[in-house]
């Protein structure tokens, strides 16, 4: 756990009464230094100028905004803090950190305004205006290009000019002619040009406008009449535009925008090259806002389909219907558009070409997206022809659409060559992948199909096919039967490859095929009750079988170090085969598990089935020689099965768990892996009389089901840490078997309790709760142990970090520690 005093001492000066928080933050002055230059991303030395030793000021900074404290720092004109402000990251409203410069608009600018650049420390080689200079490129030119820095030197202008709109330039040389007073930067720009022809002017009509200014009565009056009217004079527009060009996130589209003023800067400089180069991305920024023109968004698109349909926020209709529009992954397009009802389904299907793309990129949990490609298949009918023709032209028509494809097979006069059998056929693939090309496609038809259409095509497929629909259809019981009847069990097998829903899973156990079973258990597809059944030969039917070789050899392919728990579904089986494997394999841990095995031979096998068991010497000898006994007694299995239900009473297996071992964890593993519940009621009597070991605690705690009581004592646990909270303090808090009190009033350490309530006050998923109530709790446990002390709230402070106790045991010891000394 990090031992950072900002949590602790934060909230010390939140709960404290205002005149103790302001003796507290004198007291603590180094400490809260630390926390609040961690807070604005300054050197403490700089932060403790700027406060001063003003215990208000510096507690009042902890609550103002980051960027507001920022920026009332960068008004004071102070160059030292100016350089220093260019570097800083401070933490947001989240505890994130983010680069000053970049997230807080306007605060270059605040710093240039307030500064006195006749002061020689703005221009050392370590100054803030060299480095503005040597800026090349990347989102630090946002701030730069909007901060009225162009506007400072000829120099400024000349390397700035190129990157800003018309109207921005002459505010720029308006701001020069106001520093300058006089238009002596004027001259020194032009000066500058001819020194230098290769200098990138952005601007050709600039020269000329600057020697007009030159001998102009008013220069200021003249290019105030040469400013473009209403443009770019709203700062957050040009903030919007800078951002778009130099930095890699997308800023919000501001209000207001005129797009015929974006439209022509972007004429003038492509709004997605990069700085100082006239190369980068030909896609146009200015798509990932949704407001922008569609005439811009299909510029974009004709000089790059991909990038454009992959950036644009809104993409036309018109995009998909030119041929270009064919390059384009359509995913991503349609899945968008047609949700949001930008994109007509109706007209994507008739109109979009080719069909195979269509139809592999439409959304199918789309309602309206399904109802409109169902009517347009009715024509195709239950003909299976008719379909089998469809999938096997729609990989050689690459310009009709989905309806065309359809009109071509089935419309009246169709003249298409006719298709009677499954073309290229092809095997299953294990482990199975999604669809493709045409097949994704048919597959896609095949979901917005009448179950009679399904079943009039689905014998005529091949094994891939029949893996595709199984696994990305849904079928139908119904359905499923047509399947399982024309293709057998190889079609079970395919399906099982795949992700199986509940109904499907159920499908197959229903058949009570051997090798179907099989392939379910090797799969891992089955829950506990479903492994024990299929090992026992139990039908879903009725009765019971032999277990097949089949399922025995699935059981033979299993491996003890990944699959123990599987193996031991095997332990009631009964099945002689079954227990032979589960004997010589696994060492079975609990004492139950052993008379389980026996008895569920016994009853099965007789006798004579537990002595090949014995006969394995795989079971504890005591065991053996007592089963060995009870053999040839008439009433022998009555007595293995009372001393069965002995062991497994709540009490002995509580005992077992509480057993002494240097890993209970592994215990609780393996006891849980071979079938038992955890007996709740027994350990929470056996805790009330002597509490459990704490490793116990910490294993137990993590079970979904466990009490709160025994949460509330892994709470006190000492093996608890900052991991908790991911393991098993968020689950008990979601399932409200834990409370924040509880993490207040009985976590220890007390460090370990402010960690907890910081994550459950962060974490978005608890931001119903009534933190207000919870804090007017801590305010009162403050008050009764440390009131208007500051030495209390300094020891109990001091104390945080190594203190073994719980908050409040903190409290009253730093408000004891405190009287006695008084």
């Amino acid at each position: 756990m990090h031992h950072s005093p900002r949590p602790a001492l934060c909230l010390a000066l939140d709960l404290a009464d205002p005149a103790t928080a302001d003796a507290l933050a004198e007291r603590l002055r180094p400490e809260l230094l630390t926390v609040l230059a961690d807070r604005f991303g300054l050197p403490e030395e700089m932060i403790e100028e700027l406060l001063g030793a003003d215990p208000v000021q510096m507690r009042a900074a902890l609550t103002t905004a980051p960027e507001e404290w920022l920026l009332g720092a960068a008004e004071l004109g102070d160059p030292v803090v100016g350089r220093a402000l260019w570097d800083a990251w401070y933490r947001d409203g989240s505890g994130n950190r983010s680069r000053a410069m970049e997230e807080i608009p306007g605060l270059l600018a605040a710093v240039l305004y307030a500064a006195d650049l006749g002061d020689p420390r703005w221009h050392d080689d370590d100054g803030l205006v060299p480095l503005l200079y040597r800026q090349p490129e990347g989102p630090g030119l946002v701030a730069i290009l909007t901060s009225g820095f162009p506007g400072l030197t000829a120099g400024t202008l000349a390397g700035c000019a190129p990157y800003l709109p018309p109207a921005v330039v002459v505010d720029a040389c308006l701001a020069l002619l106001e520093v300058w007073g006089s238009t002596e930067p004027f001259a020194q720009f032009l000066r500058l040009l001819e020194e230098t022809p290769a200098l990138d002017r952005g601007h050709p009509w600039l020269p000329d406008l600057l020697r007009r200014a030159i001998g102009a009565a008013d220069p200021a009056a003249f290019l105030e009449a040469h400013r473009p009217a209403g443009e770019w004079e709203d700062p957050a527009h040009l903030h919007a535009l800078m951002k778009l060009r130099y930095s890699s996130t997308l800023p919000v589209e501001p209000e207001g925008l005129d797009w015929d003023v974006l439209r022509r800067e972007h004429r003038r400089l492509p709004i997605g090259l990069t700085p100082g180069a006239r190369h980068g991305t030909r896609v146009c920024r200015l798509i990932e806002w949704a407001g922008c023109p569609a005439d811009l968004v299909m510029e974009s698109f004709r000089e790059d389909p991909r990038e454009t349909a992959w950036n644009a926020a809104e993409l036309p209709f018109e995009a998909f219907t030119e041929p270009r529009g064919r390059a384009v992954h359509l995913g991503t397009a349609f899945k968008r558009g047609i949700r949001e009802g930008r994109l007509p389904v109706d007209r994507v299907l008739a109109e979009v070409a080719p069909a195979v793309k269509v139809l592999g990129a439409l959304p199918y949990d789309h309602e309206p997206t399904r109802t409109a490609l169902t009517a347009l298949l009715a024509p195709l009918g239950t003909d299976p022809v008719n379909w089998l023709t469809c999938y096997a032209r729609m990989g050689r028509a690459p310009r009709s659409s989905v309806a065309e494809l359809i009109a071509a097979v089935a419309g009246p006069g169709a003249r298409t060559k006719r298709c009677v059998g499954w073309p290229r056929p092809r095997e299953a693939e294990f482990p199975p992948r999604p669809s493709e090309h045409s097949r994704a496609a048919f597959v896609g038809m095949l979901r917005c199909a009448s179950p009679e259409a399904q079943i009039a095509v689905v014998p005529y497929f091949d094994a891939l096919a029949v893996q595709h629909f199984l696994l990305e259809c849904d079928p139908s019981p119904a359905v499923l039967d047509a399947v399982v009847a024309a293709h057998g069990l190889p079609a079970c097998i395919a399906v099982i490859a795949g992700r199986l829903d509940d109904a499907k899973r159920a499908y197959l156990l229903d058949l009570d095929e051997p090798s179907v079973d099989a392939e379910l258990f090797r799969r891992r597809s089955l829950d506990r009750a479903e492994q024990e059944r299929l090992l026992a030969g139990r039908l879903r039917g009725g009765g019971t079988r032999p277990v097949p070789q089949e399922l025995l050899a699935a059981v033979d392919d299993l491996r003890v170090s990944e699959d123990r728990d599987l193996l031991t579904a095997g332990v009631t089986s009964g099945d002689l085969n079954v227990a032979r494997r589960v004997v010589e394999r696994v060492r079975l841990q609990v004492p139950a598990t052993r008379l389980r095995l026996l008895v569920a031979v016994w009853e099965r096998g007789g006798p004579d089935a537990v002595r090949e068991i014995l006969a394995m010497d795989r079971l504890p000898l005591t065991l053996r020689r007592r089963t060995e006994k009870l053999l040839d007694t008439p009433d022998g299995l009555d007595r293995i099965r009372a001393l069965l239900a002995d062991e497994e009473s709540p009490d002995r297996l509580a005992a077992y768990l509480m057993r002494a071992s240097s890993r209970p964890e592994k215990r609780l593993r393996l006891f849980l892996g071979e079938g038992f519940r955890t007996p709740w009621p027994a350990l929470l009597a056996a805790h009330r009389a002597a509490p459990l070991t704490a490793d116990l605690v910490a294993a137990l705690v993590e079970l979904p089901d466990c009490p709160r009581e025994l949460l509330l004592a892994g709470l006190g646990s000492a093996s608890a840490d900052w991991t908790s909270w991911f393991d098993w303090v968020a689950p008990a808090l979601a399932r409200g078997t834990l409370t924040p009190d509880d993490l207040l009033t009985r976590s220890d350490p007390a460090e370990l309790a402010l960690d907890l309530l910081q994550r459950w006050a962060r974490d978005r998923s608890f931001e119903g709760e009534d933190v207000q109530r919870f804090r007017d709790d801590a305010l009162a446990l403050t008050r009764e142990h440390l009131g208007t002390d500051t030495d209390a709230w300094t020891v109990a402070l001091h104390l945080l970090p190594t203190f073994a106790g719980t908050v409040p045991e903190l409290l009253a010891t730093a408000g004891a520690m405190t009287r006695v000394q008084a």
